[in-house]
């Protein structure tokens, strides 16, 4: 038989290699968890945008935050001419859309999505999931410590929502990591990030560098823990500059601000960095204690919307960019679904029909019909499933309804009469 592309025997009619098909309970539980999401962003002041699942090459490509062979591209056209690819984040998507779409608007501007996302394994996997689904918010217009707080915040509130309030958040600085980074030679900054950020300590024990270099990165790497033991830690152990001691004052005036407030345990890293240049300040993670799995990620992206500014490049008389500060996080839902499945919290089952409405023969199909029309016509909420079978006797109806969990039969005549019967 024919092969797939992962090696596996090719099967037809399957979902293709990195999708997955889900039924009416995974749809059930995955919308009750962004029920939750979306109300807790609504009484935040968030408003929902939506963007093309389609993007230029150019779009996704300009913030620096994905890495090319992340990106499904798309196959369209003529060679030469514009290079598309499915989102693989949403983020770049939200900053072209703040820049083009919104300069009009009052900032800051709440804003809030779900989606799915398509993302190719970086290292080349062919096997695995490669569609996902996402919750997040851009905080856009403000660069303080109330906005920062306030993120922070909103992601807490959040994981209470879907009762996981036990929940850790790992809280880093990028500004700060990437300034004690510096004395580092500029042809070897690149491993270093990349070991720390994948907390390689053999790989940073074998890089070329100096006894003092050395020690430094691992000193780095080290720099998580209790907020307050971290914060001494850096202070005692770092030579800190005048900008860097702005930095640490920021961001304890920050943990001030949260410790405070009833949000999940709060883990200061300062080894939380990415191997590529896109945060430019708070950065953090969402860590569940039980299954330790990354729920989420955010943090401060200043520099990115002034990427998709146009201005200046039409216009040579100014070479400034109308970027503005940003922030936001992201909640990945299938995981959040793994996370919460054992706990019982989730819906178990689809919710059953209100009603089976019967035609008692066929001269009272068409009263039936009316009947489960205006049944649905409800102010509220009201399922109404039609019998549609009018060689099914009584019985068979009855079982049907209890195998269902319908609790209401209704036995239509055919002048529009209902004989009302409870089953359940």
């Amino acid at each position: 038989m024919p092969k797939g592309n992962a090696g596996n025997t090719y099967q037809p009619y399957q979902p293709p290699v990195g999708g997955r098909d889900l039924l009416p309970l995974d749809v059930v539980q995955k919308r009750w968890i962004e029920d939750r999401l979306e109300e807790v962003f609504r009484r935040w002041g968030y408003h929902r945008i939506i963007t093309p699942t389609v993007e230029t090459m150019d779009t996704l490509m300009a913030g620096g935050a994905i890495e090319r062979v992340e990106v499904i591209e798309l196959q369209i056209g003529q060679v030469g001419e514009q290079r598309l690819g499915l989102r693989p984040e949403l983020t770049a998507s939200i900053a072209r859309a703040a820049v083009t779409r919104l300069a009009s608007v009052t900032y800051p501007q709440r804003l809030y999505y779900n989606a799915n996302i398509f993302r190719r394994s970086a290292k080349g996997s062919q096997g695995g999931q490669q569609e996902y689904h996402q919750a997040g918010i851009e905080l856009l217009g403000s660069s303080g410590l109330m906005a920062d707080a306030e993120v922070v915040l909103l992601v807490a509130d959040c994981l209470k929502a879907v009762s996981l309030s036990d929940a850790n958040i790992v809280l880093g600085e990028a500004a700060l990591t990437y300034s004690l980074l510096a004395p580092f030679p500029e042809e070897m900054c690149s491993a270093v990030r990349q070991n720390i950020a994948d907390l390689n300590r053999v790989g940073l024990e074998t890089l070329p560098l100096s006894d003092e270099l050395r020690s430094r990165a691992l000193r780095l790497m080290d720099l998580r823990g209790n907020p307050a033991d971290v914060l001494m830690t850096l202070k005692n152990g770092f030579d800190l500059d005048e900008q860097q001691q702005e930095l640490v004052s920021r961001l304890q005036s920050l943990i001030d601000l949260l410790s405070v407030r009833n949000i999940p345990a709060i883990t200061l890293d300062l080894s939380l960095i990415r191997p590529f240049d896109y945060y430019t300040g708070i950065v953090f993670e969402v860590v569940s204690n039980q299954q330790r799995q990354l729920l989420g990620q955010g943090g401060r992206y200043d520099d990115l919307l002034a990427v998709y500014d146009t201005a200046s490049t039409t216009d040579t008389r100014t070479t400034d960019k109308r970027g503005f500060p940003g922030i936001g996080f992201v909640l990945n839902i299938d995981q959040l679904h793994q996370e919460l499945v054992p706990s019982g919290e989730l819906p178990s089952e689809t919710p059953p029909s209100d009603w089976l409405i019967v035609p008692k023969g066929k001269a009272a199909a068409a009263a039936a019909l009316d009947y489960a029309q205006k049944a649905r016509e409800s102010a509220n909420l009201v399922r109404v499933e039609l019998s549609l079978d009018f060689t099914q006797s009584a019985d068979e109806v009855r079982a049907i309804a209890r195998k269902r969990n319908i609790n209401r039969i209704a036995w239509i005549s055919d002048q529009g009469l209902p004989e009302i019967e409870l089953v359940n």
